[in-house]
Formats: structure tokens, sequence, C-alpha cells
């Protein structure tokens, strides 16, 4: 059988180590009885091979990256015993779509929205540095993923536009992100009474502060003033923002291609 992909043995992993830490008292929590749950879910329980191998390299990356530490308590801190610490506890609350579970993540969004394979590639990458701690590569990664999204609404946009025979809007033809969502943002906003109600709402609440929130942080790790730029909790929001300005992109790209009048 093909080996697992990593991000689908972190989430069994995660997945396993959430149930037991429920069903085992005081939050007992043992390295074999997890990893032999881990190995049978994923169907490689009797295979002595790399398959193995892949569920041991993210076991250990999980220790590393701070998600899961050694020990139950000072009378018994070593292993088999093990934690989970507070930054994998905020992953356990939210396994589904917490970006610290890739996995769960992708399936997430691409249950509300469908993004194009730039923007999936360099999503997928910052998903595995935020996985791992590299927080502000991770924001160069989601940031990257969210231009890619404006530049498709804006092309989108420029398409129709030449096809009505409507002047494109202004500044939409620069190199600078922050002067093309300013200039598609004006467009929009004089078009917005033709839109259906729903994403005439969703645009005026949502699209400015959702690209807005994104492009800052990826710009605080791009140029940054100082070392503590971007921080976990800054970047953990933006992952968190980007599948409702994925979703919103889609449907804006809907009305536009077909609506705009």
């Amino acid at each position: 059988m093909s080996k697992p992909a990593p991000a689908d043995i972190r989430e069994v992993i995660l997945t396993v180590v959430q149930e037991h830490e429920r069903q085992t008292a005081r939050g007992s929590l043992q390295q074999g009885l997890v990893l032999n749950e881990v190995a049978r879910r994923l169907g490689v329980a009797h295979i002595v091979t790399d398959h193995h191998v892949a569920i041991l390299t993210l076991w250990n990356d999980l220790f590393r990256s701070g998600y899961l530490g050694w020990g139950l308590d000072l009378s018994n801190p070593n292993p088999p015993f093990f934690h989970v610490t507070d930054r994998g506890r905020k992953v356990l609350e939210r396994i589904s779509r917490d970006p610290g579970n890739p996995a769960g993540y992708l399936r997430h969004l691409h249950s509300v929205a469908s993004i194009n394979p730039v923007a999936q590639s360099y999503l997928s990458e910052g998903l595995e540095c935020f996985a791992t701690g590299l927080y502000k590569a991770a924001a160069v990664m989601l940031g990257n993923a969210a231009e890619s999204i404006v530049l498709e609404v804006r092309d989108t946009t420029m398409t129709r536009t030449a096809a009505l025979g409507i002047a494109p809007p202004k500044d939409v033809g620069d190199l600078r992100l922050k002067r093309i969502l300013g200039g598609l943002n004006a467009f929009l906003a004089s078009r917005a009474s033709s839109m259906p109600y729903d994403l005439r709402e969703a645009f005026g609440a949502y699209w400015p502060a959702l690209t807005h929130q994104i492009r800052v942080t990826r710009n605080d790790a791009g140029h940054p003033a100082n070392v503590e730029s971007v921080s976990e909790a800054g970047v953990h929001a933006s992952f968190l923002l980007f599948p409702d300005l994925a979703q919103h992109a889609t449907q804006l790209n809907a009305w536009v291609g077909k609506e705009l009048r």
C-alpha cells in the first residue's frame, strides 16, 4: 500500500491523542497506546517499513514544534507518558479547521470555496510552515495565496469590463497590491447596488477587512520593523480568516463573470 501523506498522519495522531485524553483518567497519555492506535487506523499496524518511520517522524515533530511534551507530572516526567501543551490544546479545540492540522483545515476550506492552483500551492506550503512553528514564513506564504485570490478577482473583472466595453477600474494594472485593492474595491463598491443582497452585505462588511488583515500580516513578515513583527496569534488569526476570504472571492468571481453590468 502507498505511504500515508504527512498531513493525514498528523491529523490521525492529533485525533487519537484527543480521544485518548478524554478517555484516560487524569489525562494519563502513553506513547505506545497512541502510536499503536494510529498505526491501526492508517492500516499499517503490521507493516514494518518506512510507513512506521513516517508515523514516528510526524510524532517526533509534534514534540519538536511544541504541540506535545513528555511527562505526566513531576513524579512521572519521562516517556512513555506525555501531555498536550497549551499550543496543542488550541489545535485540539478546533481540530477540524485549525491550521495546526493542515488536512482538516484544507478539507474545511474546500467545503466552502474553490481556489486556484497558485493559491493552493502557496497555502499548502504556508500550512506546513505554520504547523512546524515557522510563523514568518507562514505569513508570507498565506499572504501570497490571498494575493493570488485577489488577482483572480481582478482578472475576472478586467475580462468582464472589456467584454462589456467598460473602462477598467483605476489602478488594477498597478504592481502594488494595495493600489490594486483600492481600485478594485472602489469599482465593485460602485456596482454593489446590483449585487444580490447577501453578496452586497458580505462585500461591504468583510472584503476590505479580510484583505487588509492578511495583507498587513504578510507585509509585516516581509518588511519587518523588529524581530517580533509577526506573532503566532496574528498569523493564526489570518489563517482562520482565509476560508472566509476565499469563499467571498469565489462568490464575487461568479457574480462579476456573469452578472456585472
